[in-house]
């Protein structure tokens, strides 16, 4: 393994989309949500450990998660578990992670992950990425990942690449979720991808970048750096998110940079962000089904995703189509599958519902 080369991991999310099953308290990336034993952010270190030493593992995560990060990922020490005190999405938290491995080791060469990807083909999936590493180690370039679209989707935000014959092309543009009609052009055109939110680049290649385009970012966390790894670190980096801006690392280097460069690769890559995308992705039965429980009996039901974590009951459906079922010890959800915005908007409900009762019962008990 090269010991230069570094992988992040992004775990700072709260997973909204996924209530009930996802909370704020744990959210998705700490959650067995297939079924298979496995979270997403432990499946999301198995896929990097066969080529990343395991010192050189990062996880960026909200405070209030650290215990659940290092429960997960037992192999790490609390020292590559670093703390946000706020969210300031991606530049902030991408700023710390390169500035604190900067300190350790200049020459570091690093990938960064969302920790709720789902990957189906693990061992392409680690030649690209060791690919990547190689070429981010010889070249001062931001990569992106860019994963070959398998259909128009409106849920992804796309890459366009300048040339499709090599393997790391320079990136034309990049294009925001489109309408069905800007997608299906995307694939009639041939040189658009899907943006994956995976990025490889060399510690000094991130740095001169930040300092380009985010100068207040890149000089708060440059600020701090004296006190990486040492008993002070984690006040002053406290004191640092909280002056920070939030911005994302996609607006604010990626989209500026004239040096950002695309790897295009396919290996069933889905962001798994909804209910909606969890259903594609799963094995149906022949009624096209996903049932996700130990105890369930549907009958004369289609196209239907049920979801039981609930074991002291069994979960009974007949005689439906199209719905979303997810039964948890405190919360049954039922709704419309098929209309993802809508099912947002009955989450967003029920959730900011179910905060206002939190409040009232605490003001009740005063």
């Amino acid at each position: 393994m090269n010991k230069n080369h570094y992988c992040v991991i992004m775990a700072g999310g709260i997973g909204s989309r996924f209530w009930p099953l996802s909370r704020t308290e744990k959210p998705k990336q700490f959650v067995d949500i297939l079924g298979i034993g496995k979270t997403f952010i432990q499946m999301t270190y198995e896929r990097f450990a066969s080529f990343i030493p395991t010192e050189n593992f990062v996880v960026v995560t909200g405070e209030v998660y650290k215990d659940l990060v290092l429960e997960q990922l037992p192999q790490l020490s609390e020292q590559q578990v670093l703390l946000e005190p706020a969210r300031r999405n991606t530049a902030p938290c991408l700023a710390y992670a390169a500035y604190k491995l900067k300190k350790q080791n200049p020459d570091a060469v690093m990938v960064v992950t969302p920790a709720d990807h789902l990957i189906l083909d693990t061992v392409t999936f680690a030649d690209v990425m060791q690919q990547s590493l190689n070429h981010a180690e010889k070249h001062d370039h931001l990569l992106t990942i860019g994963i070959t679209p398998s259909f128009p989707s409106t849920g992804y935000g796309y890459i366009e690449v300048e040339d499709t014959s090599v393997s790391f092309s320079k990136v034309t543009s990049f294009k925001e979720k489109p309408d069905i009609e800007t997608a299906q052009q995307f694939i009639a055109d041939g040189n658009y991808r899907w943006n994956s939110g995976m990025f490889v680049w060399s510690v000094k290649a991130i740095e001169k970048a930040l300092q380009k385009h985010l100068p207040v970012v890149s000089n708060l966390f440059e600020s701090a750096q004296k006190y990486y790894y040492t008993a002070d670190e984690q006040e002053n980096v406290n004191d640092v998110y909280l002056r920070s801006e939030s911005i994302s690392i996609d607006y604010g280097i990626m989209e500026k940079s004239d040096n950002v460069y695309v790897t295009s690769a396919d290996f069933g890559w889905s962001d798994l962000g909804t209910w909606t995308s969890l259903y594609e992705q799963s094995t149906k039965d022949e009624h096209d089904n996903v049932l996700s429980g130990d105890d369930i009996l549907a009958t004369d039901t289609v196209n239907c995703f049920v979801k039981q974590l609930n074991p002291d009951k069994r979960v009974v459906v007949d005689g439906i189509k199209d719905l979303l079922v997810v039964d948890t010890p405190d919360v049954l959800l039922i709704c419309d599958r098929t209309d993802e915005d809508h099912v947002k908007k009955v989450i967003d409900f029920a959730t900011a519902s179910q905060n206002r009762d939190k409040v009232q019962g605490t003001r009740n008990k005063k």
